[in-house]
C-alpha cells in the first residue's frame, strides 16, 4: 500500500483505459487476432452483460482518480509523505499535491505570486519550504489551512511587506525563516497567537526598528537572528532594547544588532549601548505632550512675504509676527564626550585618593614621631636635676656639717 501511495498517474491511467478497451476482466477471454498462436489461453470468465463491462470501466477509472498522485516530474516519498518540487523553474504551485502530504518543497524555483487558494486542503502540511524564490507579497489567507504548519521557510525573496493575518492559522509553527527579503517593517500583531514560535530568523532585511509590543507574544522564543540590517539607534528603538535586555536574561539566543545610525554608534551592539544614552528621549516626549496641549495658532512659513510699505504721513500698524519660532535641536550624547568624562572623572577621584593616603601616612608618622619624643622626654626628666631641688640639698648637707 505504501509503495502505492505515490505513484504516477500516467501508468495507473493507461492500465485502467487498457482494461476498458481489451476487454479487462469481464471479457470473453478469446485470443485477440495479433496474439501468438501458442500463448496459452487464460480460463474462460464468465460474460457479463453489455452495461456490467461499462460499470467495470466507471469504477476502474474512478478507483484510478481516487488514489493520490505524485505531480510531474517531482520526486515523492511514501513513508515520510514527502513531495520535493524544487529547482525544477516551476511559475505556479502543482495543482494535484496530494492532500495528505506532510513536507512540501518548492525551494529553487520561479515563483513570484501565488494565489490565495495556492496550499488549499493541504491541512496536514507541516513543513513547507519556499526559499530562493522571487516572492513579492503573500496574500493574508494563503496559509488559512495550514492549521497544522511548524516550518515556515521563506528565505531569500522579495518579501516587502507583510500582513497581520498572514499567520493567525498557524498555532503549531515552530520555525519561521524571513531572512534576506526587503522587509522594512513588521505589522503590529504579526505574530499575535504564535505562543510555539521556537525560531525567528530577520536577518538581511531593511529594518532600522523594531516595536517592543510585536515580540511580547513570543513567550516561548528562544532564538532570535536581527543582524545585517541597517539600525537606527535612536529613540524609536529604546524599547526594544529593554526587550532584547529581558530576552538575554532569560536565556534566549540573540545576534549581534549592530547600530548603523547615528555616527556616534556605528558598529556598536545596541546591546551595549548605556541606557544613559537615551536621556534625551524622556525630554523629547515631554516636550511633545507639552506642545500638544498649546493652543493653536496660524501657521508660521519660513520666507513669510514682505509687508506692504505704508504710505507717506501714515504711521506703520504693528502687525503679528509669522516667523517660525526656532526649535532647539535636541542631539544625542556624544560616546567621545561621555568616555572623556568618564576618564576625567576618574583620574581625579585617583589622585584624590592618593592624597588622602598621603595625608593618613603623614598623619601616622607625625604621631608615632611625637609618641617617641614624649617617651624620651619622660625618661630625660628623673636625671635632670631642679634647681630648687639641689638648692634645698646643699642646706641639709651644710646643716649636717
Amino acid at each position: 500500500a505504501d509503495e502505492s501511495y505515490y505513484s504516477p498517474a500516467g501508468g495507473r491511467q493507461s492500465a485502467a483505459i487498457h482494461l476498458c478497451v481489451g476487454g479487462g476482466a469481464g471479457g470473453s477471454g478469446r485470443p485477440s487476432s495479433g496474439s501468438h498462436p501458442t500463448r496459452l489461453q487464460q480460463p474462460r470468465a464468465w460474460p457479463l452483460p453489455p452495461w456490467g463491462h461499462g460499470i467495470t470501466c466507471w469504477v476502474a477509472l474512478y478507483a484510478v482518480e481516487a488514489l493520490p498522485t505524485c505531480p510531474f516530474s517531482c520526486k515523492c516519498d511514501s513513508r515520510s509523505l514527502e513531495v520535493d518540487c524544487s529547482g525544477l523553474g516551476l511559475t505556479t504551485v502543482p495543482p494535484d499535491v496530494p492532500a495528505a502530504t506532510r513536507t512540501l518543497l518548492l525551494l529553487n524555483n520561479k515563483l513570484s505570486a501565488l494565489p490565495s487558494w495556492a496550499f488549499a486542503n493541504l491541512s496536514s502540511l507541516q513543513r513547507l519550504d519556499l526559499s530562493n524564490n522571487f516572492l513579492d507579497q503573500l496574500p493574508h489567507s494563503i496559509f488559512g489551512d495550514l492549521t497544522n504548519l511548524t516550518e515556515l521557510q521563506l528565505r531569500n525573496n522579495s518579501i516587502r511587506t507583510l500582513d497581520r493575518d498572514l499567520l493567525r492559522h498557524a498555532p503549531l509553527l515552530r520555525h519561521l525563516d524571513l531572512s534576506i527579503n526587503g522587509l522594512a517593517q513588521l505589522p503590529p500583531g504579526l505574530f499575535d497567537g504564535l505562543l510555539a514560535l521556537r525560531s525567528l530568523s530577520l536577518r538581511s532585511n531593511r529594518l532600522q526598528n523594531l516595536d517592543r509590543l510585536t515580540f511580547e507574544p513570543l513567550a516561548n522564543l528562544q532564538l532570535l537572528q536581527v543582524g545585517d540590517n541597517p539600525w537606527e539607534c535612536d529613540c524609536n528603538l529604546r524599547e526594544f532594547k529593554h526587550w532584547m535586555e529581558w530576552f538575554s536574561y532569560r536565556g534566549g539566543r540573540l545576534d549581534q544588532l549592530a547600530c548603523t545610525l547615528p555616527k556616534e554608534l556605528r558598529g556598536k551592539d545596541m546591546r551595549m549601548v548605556p541606557m544613559e544614552m537615551f536621556n534625551y528621549c524622556s525630554q523629547l516626549e515631554d516636550e511633545n505632550s507639552s506642545a500638544g496641549l498649546d493652543i493653536p495658532g496660524p501657521p508660521c512659513t519660513k520666507a513669510s512675504p514682505e509687508p506692504a510699505k505704508p504710505k507717506s504721513g501714515a504711521e506703520p500698524e504693528p502687525e503679528p509676527s509669522t516667523a517660525c519660532p526656532q526649535k532647539q535641536r535636541h542631539r544625542p550624547a556624544s560616546v567621545r564626550r561621555a568616555m572623556g568624562t568618564v576618564i576625567i572623572a576618574g583620574v581625579v577621584c585617583g589622585i584624590v585618593c592618593i592624597m588622602m593616603v598621603v595625608a593618613a601616612a603623614y598623619g601616622c608618622i607625625y604621631a608615632s614621631l611625637m609618641a617617641k619624643y614624649h617617651r624620651e622626654l619622660k625618661k630625660r626628666q628623673p636625671l635632670m636635676g631642679d634647681p630648687e631641688g639641689e638648692h634645698e640639698d646643699q642646706k641639709q648637707i651644710s646643716s649636717v656639717a
